[in-house]
């Protein structure tokens, strides 16, 4: 196995663990649709402006556009209004280890729809995952930490968590025909966020009391929305889609699947609190989940 690859897997792994607890105090000042909003529209110019300098743009299979609006609906907008909220009620830790339901989720529907039979493996590593998740979310909680405080109930802290992880799940395998058309990964990535940058900027124009902000946008607060934006939508993506192209894609999905660990010590660094044990072994499950499903 190549080692720069691998690094590059873990290192994404280790941008999004770091980009959601940085995103957990903007998100609970701005609420989940302006974070969202500020979010999108300062990613999407990054990264339209890199596959213009690329020259990416003809690499698009514009012939599958439903599957381009499917994801940018569902997996773009829906999907990450769900994942900040339950943010926002969970903490990182949480949202993380719902997230990591990702691998089950999208083989199921995988099952439904393309019918794609799962293999006794995979039902072992779902169900691996799902036990791990629950161990963590149920019995792993530390009270004297600030990043795992509750804001609402934990059944909406996990509908929330599934429905983000199911909705971009679903937005990532709608995508698969334009792959195998040959869209550039950077590329898709770019119409899907701008797109949904233009529909969520179309939805802000609603004069509804819950589609505005919650605290005065600084710029300090503005940049400390980017920043996790740019983490996981520009560096973080753009290492997994170097690792994939350089080694086995299993390998390459397991590590960078390693959030919901990682995101432990960063927090641990960050507040000073030690993670309970079953916290750790809630996130070690679900990663051992996972790497069943896409390796064995």
């Amino acid at each position: 196995m190549l080692v720069l690859p691998a690094f590059a897997a873990l290192a994404a792994s280790s941008g999004w663990a770091a980009g959601i607890v940085l995103a957990q105090r903007p998100a609970r000042m701005l609420g989940a649709f302006e974070f969202t909003r500020i979010q999108l529209i300062a990613c999407a110019a990054i990264l339209g402006g890199l596959c213009s300098l690329l020259g990416y743009w003809p690499s698009v299979a514009w012939s599958h556009w439903p599957s381009f609006l499917v994801s940018i609906f569902f997996g773009i907008i829906l999907g990450n209004l769900a994942m900040i909220e339950c943010l926002r009620r969970g903490g990182p830790r949480r949202t993380e280890l719902l997230l990591s339901l990702k691998a089950p989720l999208v083989a199921a529907m995988a099952f439904m729809w393309l019918g794609e039979t799962p293999s006794i493996t995979d039902l072992l590593g779902a169900g691996v995952a799902l036990f791990g998740v629950a161990l963590a979310i149920f019995f792993g909680d530390n009270e004297k930490s600030e990043s795992d405080e509750v804001s609402g109930s934990i059944g909406s802290i996990i509908a929330l968590g599934v429905t983000a992880t199911a909705l971009q799940g679903l937005g990532f395998l709608v995508m698969k025909p334009a792959m195998l058309a040959g869209t550039e990964p950077l590329a898709a990535s770019a119409i899907r966020l701008l797109g949904a940058a233009f529909i969520i900027s179309v939805f802000a124009l609603w004069p509804a009391r819950i589609l505005r902000s919650r605290a005065r946008v600084t710029p300090h607060l503005l940049g400390r929305t980017i920043l996790p934006g740019f983490i996981g939508y520009g560096v973080s993506s753009s290492l997994l889609l170097y690792a994939f192209a350089n080694i086995d894609a299993g390998i390459a999905a397991v590590l960078g699947s390693l959030s919901p660990v990682l995101v432990l010590p960063i927090l641990w660094v960050k507040e000073g609190q030690a993670p309970r044990p079953l916290a750790c072994a809630g996130a070690l499950f679900a990663v051992l989940g996972t790497a069943i499903i896409l390796l064995i």
